[in-house]
């Protein structure tokens, strides 16, 4: 900040050592006592370091508003210091105008995001209907493609629920839930969600009772683990899945599908990322881990992938290291 106020005063500055330097010039030209050159230089210099002191003072208080301004992003009569001079008063008008055209942009941004998000909202809800419908359709229908035909609609329904949790998890507020819930529980409603594809792909669970309570929001953890067993059904043509514990608290999914190529690792929680077998598949969205991850970081928990010779593991963190109270 000192160095920015020299800077600032640097042409003032230049134009008083001018001065003095002339007064010396002319009194050393017509034969004057240099005495009296010092003790006007050592007057001048007296009361420039008073005025320095004041000056410094006053730029370093409107210097820390300024600063708190911007912290605070509070561009307000309130906040900005009472500007000074023609330019200042200029500057002043200029971040003004700017501010409020900010404002205004802000505002009608978030208006669209609104509209959006309650449309979106409705259609979500709207799309639900003839999707119990046709479910019950399909389940007083006996055909040789009704478990396809109910994997297929699972997945829209799936996919659904995908758009209304990628509009919820930005909004202002959320509905968490926080508090101590049975593992064993959201494990089996996963499970039995895709138990029919489980059957008809002939794919092997390996499950046994974790015997562990997790403190969470149960709808988002639960939304978390059936992304991530819907992803090791689908991309497991033959074998088995399991699912266990690993440590104190990690709940791990590993199937025998097809692996995720080592260079896709990193970015596979990325949004929109793909990967070799997404790209394959012509399928993939790249929003159901990329959510995955969002959520587990809101609820304080984590999510990674590894994969090895016999398939894909994802690890689910469900420690926490602190929580914070409302």
């Amino acid at each position: 900040m000192f160095i920015g106020y020299l800077k600032a005063h640097v042409k003032g500055i230049i134009v008083w050592l001018t001065v003095i330097a002339v007064f010396a010039a002319v009194f050393g030209l017509f034969g004057l006592p240099c005495e009296a050159v010092l003790y006007g230089g050592a007057v001048s210099g007296f009361f420039g370091v008073i005025f320095f002191i004041i000056d410094y003072t006053a730029f370093r208080r409107r210097r820390k508003a300024l600063e708190k301004a911007a912290e605070e992003i509070t561009l307000t009569a309130d906040h900005l210091p009472v500007p000074r001079g023609g330019v200042e008063e200029a500057y002043y008008e200029l971040v003004r105008q700017l501010y409020g055209e900010l404002k205004a942009a802000e505002n009608e941004a978030a208006a669209k995001l609104s509209d959006m998000t309650d449309y979106y909202t409705m259609w979500v809800h709207q799309i639900k209907t003839p999707i119990a419908a046709e479910d019950l359709i399909l389940q007083s229908t006996d055909c040789p493609e009704k478990a396809e035909l109910t994997e297929n609609l699972q997945r829209i329904e799936q996919y659904a629920e995908m758009v209304l949790c990628y509009l919820r998890l930005d909004s202002d507020s959320t509905d968490f839930v926080i508090k101590e819930y049975d593992l064993d529980g959201m494990i089996r409603q996963a499970v039995r969600k895709f138990s029919s594809q489980f059957i008809r792909r002939k794919l092997k669970l390996i499950y046994s009772p974790v015997e562990k309570t997790v403190l969470t929001d149960e709808k988002w953890l639960l939304f978390v683990i059936e992304q991530v067993i819907s992803n090791a059904v689908k991309y497991t043509l033959s074998g088995e899945v399991e699912i266990y514990c690993e440590d104190e608290l990690t709940l791990c999914v590993r199937d025998t599908g097809l692996g995720i190529a080592p260079e896709d690792i990193p970015r596979i929680f990325e949004k929109g990322y793909t990967g070799c077998n997404g790209r394959l598949d012509k399928k993939a969205s790249g929003i159901g881990l990329y959510l995955c991850r969002k959520i587990c970081g809101k609820l304080g928990h984590s999510i990674s992938a590894e994969c090895s010779e016999k398939g894909t593991v994802i690890r689910i963190d469900l420690s926490r290291a602190e929580l914070e109270a409302e």
